[in-house]
């Protein structure tokens, strides 16, 4: 995507990845794919557009930030696929820090819960598993001999878009911050985290401010762009959509609706710690100022509960979700808890798997659907009142972005159910908009960030219109309903 000066779409481009599922909880991508996607969604963008290479002023990146690739230092090739945010393969690993009594100590230096979601476990993992046969190595203990050596590299997925642009190994703070290696209090790889997972410190990237002065490096003119184009600015996805929907301020607060939803909370220069199962992250960094931290609320699925309802062919459309469930005056006590890859935020439960309770044989597709729908709606109360015991400031109102708020039912639903305004920008690829500004503000195409917010728009607003009586009502049985997911994956992942 690019973006002009008032922060409109000039250019604009996609194309899905594949998927990749070679057992139950675990989940790939091929970086390389991604790398090759990336050259040509950004050509067809500017092409598209009538833009050449030359009038970009920099570029910005965005990125799934927990996916986690190892690469050989010298050739740029993966040795092994990249473990998504959403792989689970690494849990009887964080089940073994737990029995350690290690949550806390890790809690204390990242903000992060022990969860197989970060890249630690999955480094590790890579490292330990990674086939060497497939790499056409001869032993088994080659991939970490490799990397005790300082021939490999690893990184987020912004860290190998960057290496692949630039030819640098980097990545910025609120991608560094996801990793579960960094020290977010002293601001630099934690030795003791590395030693735990066993990771060597020369795989790591050098960690940069999210907008940078003084880039991470330029594209090759001879490159796929043909120009040398200053590679400035990054931003993990959520940290990205913060910066986009412009909450610069202590107290201001976002939610994203994407595969996951995630909710952050600008907490500004002090890093709150969390007591009730939130994490404590970094925001933002600009060139030669304080690191910014969020407190976040991170749920793994909710977009994707709409992706499945049209997997199993209950719909065909996510945009008839709407209009199915208002179709019906409630879920007739049906309650679904899309814990398809264990719950995150505030419950933490790897084990936990996707439940639908309280069907009865009247139960109708459309009821299914408004149960979906709701249990978006009631994961992000979940994280909202959590957001409010550990900040102390109640949200009065609530800016959200992703594919999914484009459905205005959801929307009102929202509201209704937290109780709270909801607020929908004009620009909902707030995502994408970030990492843009990031860099537009380190080559100094914007000014400053009150530049920023003079470009945000309001698009709707919706407010609450259902009673609160009736809407903590439906949220209590909701916590009924995720009882009944927790936990239930022990038998058939220990047998």
């Amino acid at each position: 995507m690019a973006f002009n000066h008032s922060g409109e779409i000039v250019a604009n481009a996609y194309k899905k990845h594949e998927q990749i599922y070679p057992e139950p909880g675990w989940v790939e991508h091929d970086p390389e794919e991604i790398w090759e996607n990336t050259t040509e969604v950004v050509n067809q963008g500017l092409d598209e557009a009538g833009l050449d290479a030359s009038q970009l002023e920099a570029l910005g990146i965005t990125n799934q930030r927990e996916t986690t690739v190892v690469w050989d230092a010298e050739t740029g090739k993966p040795v092994y696929n990249a473990l998504v945010w959403q792989d689970r393969r690494t849990t009887d690993r964080v089940e073994e820090l737990e029995a350690e009594n290690k949550v806390g100590w890790i809690r204390g230096k990242t903000g992060l819960e022990a969860d197989a979601y970060f890249s630690a476990t999955k480094t590790e993992w890579i490292l330990d598993n990674a086939d060497p046969i497939k790499l056409q190595r001869i032993r088994p203990e080659d991939v970490r001999d490799r990397a005790e050596d300082g021939e490999l590299l690893m990184g987020t997925i912004d860290s190998w878009l960057i290496y692949n642009l630039t030819g640098n190994h980097i990545t910025d703070v609120s991608n560094a911050s996801r990793t579960m290696l960094y020290n977010i209090h002293d601001l630099d790889w934690d030795e003791e985290l590395l030693e735990e997972f066993g990771v060597p410190e020369s795989m790591l990237p050098e960690v940069r401010p999210s907008s940078d002065e003084d880039y991470y490096g330029t594209t090759d003119a001879d490159g796929f762009l043909g120009a040398e184009v200053p590679v400035a600015g990054a931003l993990g996805d959520q940290q990205a959509a913060m910066f986009g929907q412009t909450c610069f301020d202590e107290g201001d607060a976002k939610n994203t609706y994407g595969t996951g939803s995630f909710y952050l909370m600008n907490t500004g220069e002090e890093a709150v710690e969390s007591e009730h199962g939130l994490l404590t992250t970094i925001s933002f960094q600009q060139s030669g100022e304080p690191v910014q931290y969020a407190l976040e609320g991170a749920i793994f699925i909710t977009g994707a509960a709409i992706e499945w309802l049209e997997d199993v062919s209950l719909i065909d459309d996510a945009a008839e979700t709407a209009e199915l469930a208002r179709s019906v005056d409630s879920t007739d006590g049906v309650y679904m808890v899309p814990a398809f890859t264990g719950l995150g935020a505030p419950h933490w439960d790897g084990r936990a798997r996707g439940t639908i309770v309280g069907m009865t044989r009247g139960t109708e597709r459309e009821h299914l659907v408004r149960a979906t729908l709701e249990s978006i709606a009631y994961q992000t109360r979940d994280v909202a009142e959590a957001m409010e015991a550990d900040s102390g400031v109640e949200t009065t109102s609530l800016r959200v972005d992703g594919g999914a708020v484009k459905n205005n039912f959801l929307c009102q639903l929202q509201s209704d159910i937290i109780q709270t305004e909801i607020v929908r920008p004009e620009v909902d690829e707030t995502t994408a908009l970030g990492s843009a500004y990031a860099a537009g503000l380190a080559v100094g195409y914007w000014d400053d960030l009150d530049s920023l917010r003079d470009n945000w728009q309001v698009d709707s607003d919706f407010q609450p219109e259902m009673d609160d009586a009736d809407a903590d009502s439906m949220y209590s049985r909701w916590d009924d309903a995720v009882e009944r997911s927790l936990d239930w994956a022990v038998d058939e992942e220990s047998e």
